[in-house]
C-alpha cells in the first residue's frame, strides 16, 4: 500500500466525523489485513514524485488505484473565492487533523454560518459547528478545532439544498441524530416540507430510507424550539446565485427553485441571507494522477468496470465518481478485484523489474514511513488521549507525524 501521507486508512481517519466513532471501527478490518504476510505499507510516498506509474507497473504484476475524489466541486458563482467562503472538504480535513490543512484559520466569530448542500458531509459540517463542549470533548477532533468550535460566535447554521426534502442525499442516521444534539435546536418551517404532486409520488415509491428522512424532518418541523444556544435551520428548494461581500463574506443570495421532472429550475424569487462564513458542500471531484488517463468531466480514471488495462486497475470514487458510502465501495472493490484475478488467471499480468520498491525509494531520496512507523504514531496518539477519555489525540502536522514515525521531513511543495 502506497500513501502520500504518513498515516494509512484515508477517510476513516481524516473524513469520518469525529463524533461517529462506530464508523471508524472499519479500520479493524484494515488492521487484520496489515498483519497478513506479504502486506507492506509505504507512507510519505507520492506518485509522480517518489515513484512513477510506469515504474510501479514494471515492479509489480498489478497496480490498483483507490485514491478517491480529492477536491471539491465548484459552485461557479460570483464571490465563491471571497475570504470566508470555504470548501467543506477543507473544514473536514482541518478538524480531523489532516496535516496539509492545519495552517488554515476559520473565522467562526460570526453569528450565522451557511452550509450549501444536502448530503451527509453538509450535515457533518453543520453538526460539528453545533456540538457543545461536552459533546466534543470525548472525540478525536483536533485540539485546535475543539477550542475554535467551543469559542465560536456561531448561533445559527443554515443548511441550504437546491432540491426538496424527498431528494436530499443524506441518510436517516445523519438526519436522525440531529434531534439528539444537546446544544442546538433543529428548525424547519413546515412550509419547507410541503411537497408538489411529483414529489409526493416520488416519496410514495421511495425506499424506506427516504421515508425515514422525511419522517425525521416532519418531526423537527413540529417541535417547539427549546431555546438552546445554537440552532441548525434546514432550507430546501434554494440555490446560491452569489456569495456577497466586499473584502469578505457578508451574505449569500439565494434563488427559489421549482422541481420540473426532478430538476431544480430557478424562479424569479430571490432572497439574501446575511452570514459571515460559507461552507460549500456540493460534491467531490477526482484529480488527475501523473502517468494515468483522466476524464476531466467525471473526475475519474477511464476504465471498464475497474480495469484501466491489464495490470492497471482502479476502485472507489476515482473509478466511478463520488457517490455511495462504505458499503457501496466494498461491492465496487469486489468487482475490480475479480477482474484483476481474471487477468492473472489468463496470464496477462507480469513485471519486468526485479528490484524491491524500498530500494527504488531510497535511491530516489524518499523517506518512506513503514507500517511500524504508523503503529508508533497510533500508539502515541492513543496514549495521549487515554487520560482525557478520548480515543486519541492526533498528531496533526507533518513534523509531528514524521518525527513519531521515524520518517524524514522533505519539501511539501508538490503536495
Amino acid at each position: 500500500m502506497l500513501e502520500r501521507l504518513p498515516t494509512p486508512w484515508g477517510l476513516v481517519r481524516l473524513g469520518v466525523a469525529p463524533d461517529h466513532p462506530k464508523l471508524k471501527e472499519v479500520s479493524r478490518a484494515f488492521e487484520r489485513t496489515a498483519q497478513r504476510e506479504g502486506f507492506r505499507f509505504f507512507g510519505n510516498v507520492e506518485l509522480g514524485v517518489d515513484v512513477t506509474h510506469d515504474e510501479l507497473t514494471e515492479l509489480y504484476d498489478a497496480v490498483l488505484y483507490a485514491v478517491g475524489a480529492q477536491t471539491d466541486r465548484r459552485l461557479g458563482i460570483p464571490g465563491e473565492d471571497l475570504p470566508g467562503s470555504w470548501a467543506a472538504t477543507q473544514f473536514v480535513a482541518w478538524y480531523n487533523g489532516h496535516p496539509d490543512y492545519q495552517e488554515l484559520e476559520f473565522d467562526l466569530s460570526h453569528e450565522r454560518a451557511v452550509v450549501i448542500g444536502n448530503g451527509n458531509v453538509a450535515l457533518d459540517v453543520a453538526r460539528m459547528l453545533a456540538l457543545n463542549a461536552e459533546e466534543l470533548s470525548p472525540t478525536d477532533t483536533t485540539d485546535a478545532a475543539i477550542e475554535a468550535i467551543n469559542g465560536a460566535g456561531v448561533m445559527e447554521i443554515v443548511v441550504v439544498g437546491r432540491r426538496g426534502p424527498v431528494q436530499a442525499a443524506w441518510t436517516p442516521v445523519e438526519v436522525g441524530e440531529l434531534g439528539d444534539l444537546a446544544g442546538a435546536d433543529i428548525l424547519i418551517d413546515p412550509k419547507e416540507l410541503e411537497l408538489d404532486e411529483a414529489s409526493e409520488a416520488e416519496l410514495e415509491a421511495a425506499p424506506g430510507t427516504v421515508k425515514r428522512n422525511v419522517d425525521h424532518l416532519r418531526d423537527y418541523a413540529s417541535r417547539e424550539p427549546q431555546g438552546k444556544p445554537r440552532a441548525i435551520r434546514l432550507r430546501f428548494l434554494r440555490s446560491p446565485v452569489a456569495i456577497l461581500g466586499e473584502d469578505r463574506v457578508e451574505g449569500v443570495e439565494l434563488v427559489r427553485n421549482e422541481l420540473v421532472e426532478g430538476r431544480a429550475v430557478p424562479t424569479d424569487d430571490r432572497e439574501t441571507i446575511e452570514c459571515g462564513i460559507v461552507f460549500r458542500s456540493v460534491g467531490y471531484h477526482g484529480v488527475a494522477l501523473p502517468g494515468l488517463p483522466y476524464d476531466e468531466r467525471t473526475g475519474t480514471i477511464p476504465n471498464d468496470a475497474g480495469r484501466v488495462e491489464a495490470g492497471t486497475y482502479c476502485a472507489g470514487w476515482i473509478k466511478r465518481g463520488p457517490t455511495g458510502i462504505i458499503g457501496t465501495n466494498k461491492k465496487d472493490a469486489n468487482e475490480t478485484v475479480a477482474l484483476l484475478l481474471e487477468d492473472g488467471a489468463a496470464g496477462k499480468l507480469s513485471h519486468t523489474d526485479e528490484r524491491d520498491l524500498a530500494d527504488v525509494l531510497v535511491e530516489r531520496g524518499a523517506s518512506p514511513v513503514v507500517y511500524a512507523g504508523w503503529e508508533e504514531i497510533d500508539r502515541l496518539e492513543k496514549e495521549a488521549g487515554e487520560p482525557h477519555g478520548r480515543p486519541r489525540i492526533k498528531l496533526a502536522t507533518w513534523d509531528e507525524l514524521l518525527s513519531a514515525s521515524g520518517g524524514v521531513p522533505r519539501s511539501r511543495d508538490a503536495a
